[in-house]
């Protein structure tokens, strides 16, 4: 049996192209797992193994991989940085238990780096801080850990400095042991001297060595109050207290090198032992019964209790679909039957393996603390929890962003039809921020996802990974509908034809919701009036009206349904009565209370070379956007708008014509805001159109 506190699960997250990958590669090199580094600019790494990834130099999807230092077990996954890629890192921190956060020497704290920080914060995940690309133009690592307890609110526990920074960047200060790791310029990362601490840094490294000592001692008022009275406490008591707080999320030991170079990894993996928690000293998972209410159980990390296991990615490739599954509690071997809670059926295990990228090692079986790949489930999807059939119980579930952005593509040939559907089944299950639908009027099929290149690779894999030639159309705006002003209404429903007939009456009052309510419905009906057992089917018959507005047929947002009497026929009425008149009651009242279209807003944050702050934020100003914020880093002005995402399609071509190729940008969804009134008409209009030439 695998002792549990020899195990690490860890996640690797930054910004786009802070160097997650490269750290991942030094590693897997370092701990043996490769013998060749292969490197992301030249399309090389291993855990960037699509074609895509390696083409455009950036990961897209989360990949894991297993390696030993120090005797003990690392689970890694190297996450993409790219933001329509965040649904990756999001479901990747629900699975873990430490990270590494890494930030570029340079760049610093990006907006990417922002929102995986959230998410880590969120998912309660305890980090140590990697400040990469000491050797580049414009990095300073001091810098960058003001900018971590700026921007982030984060405490950094600077646990070594740099000696030397850009082309002098040769090694770093440990600061509990006072020596200095110095490379050679051979690359190799075991080409390395420990030495004394460089005679100008000396008094640096105290300064910092004490701050480091008094914030870790603070876990043990014992050990602190000796170290006030003179006595140095060890260097093992030091790494104690340092665990306690990094576990606690107090703080965050922050280290510094260059993983392209191959400089400081080694401290990094000491720290990944010495300071992450392992899978035992975790908070366990919450179980919740099959309605969604906790259950005050917990899914404790010990082989011997009842099975809990999440499965949080699915990934499809040649030897048929993965399912990623992070074991909580209990034991799982080759041959099994669990229980899907979500879709309340069995299924067997078919094969269990550890993956390595995308190759893999099979395994008999697994127990918690672990992260392996499944075989031969047909049922199960992303957030699934499987269980003990005789000792069911499900794990908290993943939620996932609704997309904001969709295109219509068409097989280029009519034999591609069977074959595109078939790929893009596979392709949601992989992915559940991605959906399709069909569009009843024009038979088109819809993709939706986060933003243009999340889209824009799913074409390229149904291209070169499934076969399916498509033709795709211009991007759609996700727009929604919701009402200004509250209406009472009545609406009687009566039939009579031979027979039983129908009859039901709702008075009832439709007003604006508050934000982000989403449906709300409520019935102050009393003396029964209308009966409690046809409650339901009004609800319901609102409820699945506001799919369709009756502006131009986008979604409702955000309204309240009151009932607030009516009446009944003791032989005439049922719930389908009252559903079919409360159905009807929409299409009278919606158009009376003020509809209004809405549009996705989006968060957009541009970093651009100083000289063009001019040109973005005038070019930001005639796409509809508000600047918010405009902050001079060391190498860029970094500008937050909120911009329309109708008005940004094509964005990126844009800044990099105005900033000479230098300017980048991210950009997620922030909330839904009213239509100007000539947007919001130009929109109806061409739905209208779309509607006729469909019907036409």
């Amino acid at each position: 049996m695998t002792d549990l506190n020899l195990y690490r699960n860890i996640g690797i997250f930054a910004h786009v192209d802070a160097g997650k990958t490269t750290t991942t590669e030094r590693i897997l090199k370092l701990t043996g797992k490769i013998h060749k580094i292969g490197e992301v600019h030249d399309g090389a790494a291993t855990t960037d193994f699509m074609d895509q990834e390696q083409e455009r130099g950036i990961t897209i999807q989360s990949a894991a991989t297993s390696c030993a230092w120090n005797n003990h077990r690392l689970n890694i996954i190297d996450t993409p940085g790219h933001v329509d890629f965040t649904i990756e890192v999001y479901r990747s921190l629900k699975v873990l238990d430490g990270g590494i956060g890494v930030f570029c020497g340079s760049g610093g704290v990006e907006p990417q780096s922002e929102t995986n920080w959230r998410y880590a914060n969120d998912s309660r995940v305890a980090r140590i801080i990697f400040v990469n690309k000491l050797d580049r133009l414009g990095a300073d690592f001091y810098r960058v850990v003001a900018q971590i307890k700026d921007i982030l609110g984060a405490k950094p526990l600077v646990m070594t400095l740099p000696i030397g920074t850009e082309d002098d960047f040769k090694g770093v200060v440990d600061l509990l042991t006072r020596k200095a790791w110095v490379w050679d310029e051979s690359g190799d990362p075991t080409n390395y001297t420990i030495e004394d601490v460089p005679a100008d840094m000396a008094d640096k490294v105290e300064e910092y060595r004490e701050a480091l000592i008094e914030t870790a001692l603070e876990h043990d008022d014992a050990l602190l109050e000796a170290y006030l009275d003179g006595n140095e406490p060890s260097v093992e008591d030091v790494k104690r207290c340092v665990r306690t707080g990094t576990i606690k999320l107090d703080f965050f030991p922050t280290y510094c090198g260059s993983a392209f170079k191959n400089k400081g990894i080694q401290l990094v993996l000491n720290a990944v032992v010495d300071y992450l928690p392992n899978p035992t000293e975790v908070e366990p998972q919450p179980e919740i019964d099959l309605e969604g209410n906790e259950t005050g159980g917990k899914a404790i990390v010990d082989p011997a209790k009842p099975l809990r296991a999440l499965a949080f990615k699915i990934m499809d490739d040649r030897f048929g679909a993965l399912t990623f599954t992070r074991i909580y509690s209990g034991r799982l071997k080759k041959g099994d039957t669990v229980l899907n809670t979500f879709t309340g059926k069995t299924e067997r295990i078919g094969r269990i393996v550890e993956m390595h990228a995308d190759s893999r090692q099979e395994l008999e079986s697994a127990q918690a603390g672990d992260i392996v790949a499944l075989l031969g489930m047909k049922q199960t999807r992303t957030g699934h929890t499987l269980a003990d059939p005789k000792n069911p119980a499900t794990l908290e579930p993943m939620v996932f962003p609704e997309p904001v952005i969709s295109i219509a593509i068409s097989p280029k040939d009519k034999a591609g039809n069977e074959k595109m559907g078939v790929a893009l089944n596979k392709m949601v299950q992989e992915d559940p921020s991605f959906r399709v639908m069909t569009d009843e009027e024009s038979g088109e099929t819809i993709i939706m996802g986060m933003g243009e290149l999340h889209l824009d690779i799913k074409v390229d894999i149904l291209k070169r990974t499934h076969g399916v030639e498509v033709n795709v159309g211009k991007p759609q705006v996700a727009y929604r509908e919701t009402i200004t002003i509250p209406i009472n209404d009545s609406y009687t429903h009566k039939k009579q034809t031979g027979g039983s007939g129908q009859f039901a009456k709702i008075d009832y009052q439709v007003e604006p919701g508050e934000a982000n309510s989403g449906y709300v419905f409520e019935s102050k009906v009393t003396g029964g009036n209308v009966p409690r057992e046809y409650w339901s089917a009004i609800e319901k018959g609102f409820g699945d009206s506001m799919q369709e507005g009756t502006l131009a047929g986008f979604p409702l947002l955000d309204v309240k349904f009151t009932l607030l009497d009516g009446a009944f026929h003791a032989v005439d009425s049922s719930a389908m009565a009252f559903e079919i008149a409360t159905r009807a009651a929409y299409r009278q009242t919606v158009p009376k209370a003020g509809p209004q279209l809405l549009e996705p807003i989006m968060k957009v944050d541009v970093f651009t070379p100083e000289d063009h702050v001019g040109d973005v934020i005038g070019d930001l100003n005639r796409r509809r956007g508000m600047i918010k914020s405009q902050n001079a880093g060391a190498t860029s002005v970094r500008i937050t708008a909120d911009a329309p995402l109708s008005d940004m399609f094509g964005y990126i071509g844009d800044l990099r014509t105005m900033t000479s190729g230098r300017g980048q940008f991210t950009m997620e969804f922030s909330h839904y805001a009213p239509c100007p009134k000539n947007v919001a008409e130009a929109v109806i209009a061409e739905t209208q159109e779309r509607k006729k030439a469909a019907a036409g």
